[in-house]
Parts: C-alpha cells; sequence; structure tokens
C-alpha cells in the first residue's frame, strides 16, 4: 500500500469567497491576481465557465464550509496541481481545517516554492507542453471528508474481584477493521459539445517561481471517492462570447466626480430658492 503525503495550509485567509464561488461542503473561487477579482462563474449547458484574462496570474480559493477537517485534491488541465501528476483522485491534496480559506497559488515545487498559475495560450500551457494536451481549459477539485475515530467500547467495571481465579471473562468485542481511504474509481465523463471557439482556447501556463509554504500532515478519507467534486471550466473572454455562454459586456460611460474645479467654497442654493449660510 502506498503512503499518501497530504499537506497542511498554513493560514486562513480573512476575506470570504462566498458570492462568486461554486461548491457545497466546500466552495471554490477563481481569482484574478493581478486585478484582486473573483472571476464571474457562468453557468452553461450544466458546467461552470469563467472569463480568463491572458497573460493574467490567478489563484484557486478554496474554502472549508464544515466544522471539520477536509481534504482537497486540486487538478488544473487535468494534471494534479502538486505532483504534476495526470489527476486521479486518490492523490495528495492539501488539508483545510474546519472553515478555514486558502488560495492555491501555482504548481508546487517544494514545500516553500509554487510556479504561479497563469493564463496562456493553449500551446504554452503547462499541460500542453507535458505531453497532455486533452483537458487543457478545467480546473477540478475533489472534496473528501475525513474519517473520524471509531469510539471504542469500554465495560462497566464487574463488583466482584477479578484476581479470583473463578472470575468469568471480560468479553470485549473487537474493533471492526478500518478502511484505508485509498483507492481509485474509474470512471467517463461525457462531455457536452459546444460551438468552436474564435481563437485558440486558454489554458495554464508555468508561471514565475514564488514563495507558498506548507506542512505535512496525515489525513483518513472518509470513503474512496471524493464527497463533492467541484468542475469549472475556463477560456478567454473572446471564445466565451463566440461560443454564446456568455454576451460581449457593454461598455459603461465614464463619469466625473470632479468635472469642474471652480474656487466655490460653499454650496450656493438651487435656483428660485432663498437663503443662504450665516
Amino acid at each position: 500500500m502506498k503512503r499518501t503525503v497530504y499537506f497542511a495550509v498554513m493560514a486562513a485567509l480573512a476575506a470570504s469567497c462566498d458570492a462568486l464561488a461554486v461548491g457545497g461542503i466546500a466552495e471554490v473561487a477563481i481569482v484574478d491576481r493581478n486585478s484582486g477579482v473573483e472571476l464571474v462563474p457562468h453557468f452553461y449547458r450544466g458546467e461552470y465557465w469563467v472569463a480568463g484574462t491572458p497573460g493574467a496570474t490567478y489563484s484557486i480559493a478554496i474554502r472549508n464550509r464544515l466544522g471539520e477537517r477536509l481534504l482537497a485534491v486540486a487538478s488544473v488541465d487535468g494534471v494534479n496541481v502538486i505532483s504534476g501528476a495526470t489527476a486521479a483522485w486518490d492523490q495528495t491534496g492539501y488539508v483545510f481545517d474546519p472553515n478555514q480559506r486558502y488560495e492555491i497559488t501555482g504548481w508546487r515545487k517544494s514545500d516553500s516554492e509554487v510556479a504561479a498559475f497563469t493564463f496562456t495560450a493553449s500551446p504554452n500551457s503547462y499541460a500542453e507542453r507535458t505531453g497532455r494536451p486533452a483537458n487543457v481549459g478545467v480546473i477540478g477539485v475533489a472534496i473528501f471528508r475525513e474519517r473520524q475515530p471509531q469510539p471504542v467500547y469500554v465495560p462497566p467495571v464487574m463488583e466482584q474481584s477479578l484476581d479470583r481465579a473463578d472470575a468469568p471473562p471480560l468479553d470485549v468485542p473487537a474493533p471492526a477493521p478500518a478502511s484505508t481511504g485509498e483507492g481509485r474509481s474509474s470512471g467517463r465523463a461525457e462531455a457536452l459539445a459546444s460551438p468552436r471557439p474564435a481563437a485558440p482556447k486558454l489554458g495554464t501556463g508555468h508561471g514565475e517561481r514564488e514563495f507558498s509554504y506548507v506542512n505535512h500532515t496525515e489525513f483518513s478519507r472518509m470513503q474512496p471517492e471524493p464527497n463533492e467534486v467541484i468542475r469549472i471550466r475556463y477560456d478567454s473572454l473572446d471564445n466565451l462570447v463566440a461560443m454564446g455562454i456568455i454576451e460581449r459586456p457593454r461598455p459603461v460611460p465614464t463619469a466625473n466626480p470632479f468635472p469642474d474645479s471652480p474656487a466655490q467654497r460653499y454650496a450656493p442654493d438651487p435656483p428660485g430658492r432663498n437663503g443662504g449660510a450665516r
């Protein structure tokens, strides 16, 4: 049996990603790190889509909504974000404390460093450059609940002395064998056909190195299959418009809060009214 290493995130962030998050027992949002804005998810034919900006770095913000630890196995473009292996449910992931929120900012290179997630043309994506182009354009998070320890039955103390040779033996039931919580489940997901995009689709590049610290921890899964799988697809705004997923935003007229800067000291009365400051 192989040993899987899990990573405990170091700190919870104060901000919440409730408004634009997807998920149930855990919430997932995609954050444009250049602007600090959470990308709006658009629901289309049973899937969530977000529009990424080519060249921008982004993060996967995950918040644990439960009062217990959770394991999040995250993949980008079909690749595990920690190990770089082709993604599967039974692989390594991040462990979240109760109600904790954390942003995964890149491909993990060590316990202290990641290569930033960057929106880029599909041919320059990490997945395609490593020979795995089939799933470029999708972010997945498999959520596992933790298996809780089973209570141990302790029989009541008998009134008679246990030192007596004729004392009856105490029959204590043996605990049931525990599941390892490890395992893979094979399956095939049917993708809905979409119109052809206007330009080469967006992928996630292997960006600049930056600091990101984690610790190792142990985690026993409640079951081999995830308790929840959150899937978010992404592409450029032009492609999402071309596929009919979203409408192109209309330009908003500009407004100047200081259209004129007179030397007026106080606000005058409107026309037709008398009186003023005394």
